[in-house]
């Protein structure tokens, strides 16, 4: 069992322990080239993705997927490339909508998908969204998943004698050297930069699953690249507001000591610019208000939310 939590890069290191304690099978964050072996659970540690690649676990600090890093969708990707239908994907309560394609992609390759029920998850983004992507996934309450697994694990099942998609290897290895770049081509460009580096993002539509890929490599699914659009939006109108905060101090500054020198006309036109600047601040504030107002609602009933997936 091999688990993703989204946690900041600097935290989170307590979960390996929280899992050993609470159950049979033997927890431990992920080391990197370590066999994967059967009775062990996996844990991505802090600001690495965490892969399966010619089974062996491995770590990778490529490009952000969805603006995370570990991104469940590397790991359900990889897992599905690896496993197929061996593979189990588990989609957990959540926000944004990471492991949605990456669920798309276990089931394309014949494995299967749990998504935790949306009505009793705390955050019900992600399983909403990959009950989107995905068209015959399980769905159960929290409570419900561990026996599925356990009848799922001993199921009998068919491994196909095709060669799995060589787009697919390639792009999991990419990204464990790295180096994920990306060629344009079939892809459209969609008219949008990332987020992340200010590249240009490529659409693409796989399985049922939108992604937004830059050449640098980072992706986005649709609500991820929304919510850091709206952050980098908010970023700038603040840095805004500062800049012209500090505008309108420094030309009041300067219309004062104008008047003190007795020059009346440079006075009143750093006055009338400290007035023009404090006016544009006061609107961009109204702007950043109104606009957090509104994405605070939900963007779509089918669209989803992001804490904790699980392959």
């Amino acid at each position: 069992m091999l688990v993703v939590l989204h946690i900041p890069a600097t935290g989170g290191r307590a979960l390996p322990r929280i899992l050993d304690r609470s159950g049979a099978l033997r927890a431990a964050a992920a080391v990197d080239g370590e066999p994967l072996r059967s009775g062990r659970v996996y844990v991505a540690p802090p600001d690495v993705h965490l892969l399966i690649v010619d089974g062996l676990v491995r770590t990778s600090r490529g490009p952000r997927q969805n603006g995370v890093r570990p991104s469940a969708d590397p790991l359900f990707r990889s897992a599905a490339l690896y496993g197929g239908p061996r593979t189990i994907g588990v989609v957990l309560s959540g926000t944004l909508d990471d492991g949605a394609l990456g669920a798309a992609t276990v089931e394309q390759l014949g494995g299967r998908v749990i998504v935790q029920d949306p009505d009793e998850a705390a955050y019900d983004s992600m399983p909403r969204c990959a009950l989107a992507a995905t068209q015959r996934p399980a769905v159960r309450p929290a409570g419900k998943i561990a026996e599925l697994i356990t009848w799922l694990a001993c199921e009998p099942v068919e491994i196909p004698a095709e060669e799995p998609p060589a787009d697919l290897d390639t792009e999991i290895r990419a990204l464990l050297a790295g180096d994920p770049q990306i060629s344009p081509p079939p892809r459209d460009y969609s008219g949008f930069t990332c987020p992340e580096c200010g590249g240009p993002l490529y659409h693409a539509r796989e399985h049922a699953a939108d992604s937004y890929d830059c050449l640098v490599g980072h992706r986005w699914s649709p609500e991820s690249l929304l919510e850091e659009q709206t952050n980098t939006v908010e970023r700038a109108m603040w840095l805004a507001i500062r800049s012209l905060d500090e505008r309108s101090r420094l030309t009041e500054r300067l219309a004062e000591s104008a008047r003190t020198r007795g020059y009346p006309i440079s006075a009143a036109r750093f006055r009338a610019a400290s007035e023009e600047a404090a006016l544009a601040a006061d609107v961009i504030r109204d702007a950043t208000g109104k606009m957090a107002s509104v994405t605070q609602e939900p963007v779509a009933d089918e669209l989803t939310a992001d804490e904790t997936s699980a392959s």
